[in-house]
């Protein structure tokens, strides 16, 4: 058996680089799905400040507090297991914005080693920044839809970044040039995605979820009554509108129809666009998972109607656009033809 040659120094680095990656990659993914069961247990207010629990370094230290506002209101944004859901969000956010400072130097102190410009994981620095501050907005501003729905789209941009990264760095088959014209349909298909993903949050956010009980009628009849105007009003707090009245029925109906119906286009434009290239051997795999998050993004939508928004569905169905954004972002980078950094033999033995 040939015995597999001793890395060098170089290539140490850059497999050190290339598994922070990968793992930042992966974290981010999850700190998705778990912003997802924060928001939908109503946790986001467990501790009302920000960046700590009352002032404090984790809930135990604020423990008479939290304890205080329970029995005022048992039943409210304030609880012990809601400020614990509330801060592991936290922490698990620190944690990332500390990985990606790690290997931001890292690309900057070895970018003639890794062969990349260290510009990407600059920009992914600057995009967890900024979605930092808008988690603190989400608890200074008391959940406020426009905010926390920004919130969403900005995780979602950090993980189409680090896919980026990742996509880049992992080793496909060479994709068939022809297929490279189809690049700005991707990246249009992208575009879309998070239009319907800010649609998505905005239901969310405003808790719309169950304002049409039905499918594929909304509450019996096809065109609903829908107030357009306040339910697509931006700038208000939750549940109300503008002028600080309670939002109308009609104005969730009219955010809850406008998610569903969009969902169609993404079907539609994504189905086509990936039985065009699912035949190329170095697209089938993200075309293929494209497919499969579509199909599952319609079993827990209906499912989250038809049962009343059980939580694990809900959260799944969140999960499931992130899958969609890191199976379309995937896909524009090889489309792009972003091919990977050379590696040498010793590495290619090393990462089999």
């Amino acid at each position: 058996m040939a015995s597999i040659p001793a890395l060098t120094a170089e290539e140490k680095k850059r497999k050190r680089y290339r598994r922070l990656i990968f793992l930042t990659w992966f974290l981010t993914l999850d700190l998705i799905m778990f912003g997802a069961f924060v928001r939908l247990t109503d946790s986001g207010l467990g501790c009302p400040d920000w960046p700590g629990c009352y002032g404090q370094v984790t809930p135990i230290g604020a423990m008479a507090e939290i304890l205080a506002a329970e029995q005022v209101m048992p039943d409210g944004p304030v609880t012990i297991p809601k400020a614990w859901i509330e801060m592991v969000h936290r922490y698990v956010g620190a944690l990332l914005g500390l990985l990606i400072i790690i290997f931001t130097a890292m690309a900057w102190r070895w970018r003639d080693i890794i062969g990349r410009t260290p510009w990407l994981p600059t920009v992914t620095l600057v995009a967890v920044c900024i979605q930092g501050a808008f988690g603190a907005w989400t608890v200074t501003l008391m959940l406020m839809p426009i905010i926390v729905t920004i919130h969403l789209l900005g995780g979602m941009t950090l993980l189409g970044l680090m896919t980026w990264l990742a996509a880049r760095e992992k080793q496909h088959t060479p994709i068939n040039p022809e297929n490279r014209r189809y690049s700005p349909w991707v990246a249009f298909g992208l575009l879309l995605l998070f239009v319907q993903i800010a649609l998505g949050g905005w239901v969310s956010t405003n808790y719309a979820a169950l304002a049409c009980m039905d499918f594929p009628t909304c509450n019996g009849v096809w065109v609903p009554q829908m107030d357009f105007a306040n339910g697509f009003s931006l700038i208000r707090g939750l549940g109300e509108l503008p002028s600080g009245e309670a939002i109308s029925q009609t104005a969730l109906v009219a955010i809850h129809w406008v998610h569903r119906n969009f969902a169609w286009v993404i079907f539609g434009y994504f189905g086509f666009l990936t039985w065009r290239l699912k035949s190329d051997p170095g697209l089938r795999g993200p075309c293929h998972l494209i497919i499969a998050l579509l199909l599952a993004q319609l079993f827990t939508g209906l499912t989250t109607i038809f049962f009343q928004w059980p939580l694990l569905i809900a959260v799944l169905h969140n999960g499931g656009a992130a899958g969609l954004t890191l199976a379309t972002v995937t896909l524009l980078v090889r489309v792009y033809g972003m091919q990977p950094a050379r590696v040498s033999q010793a590495q290619r033995l090393q990462f089999a």
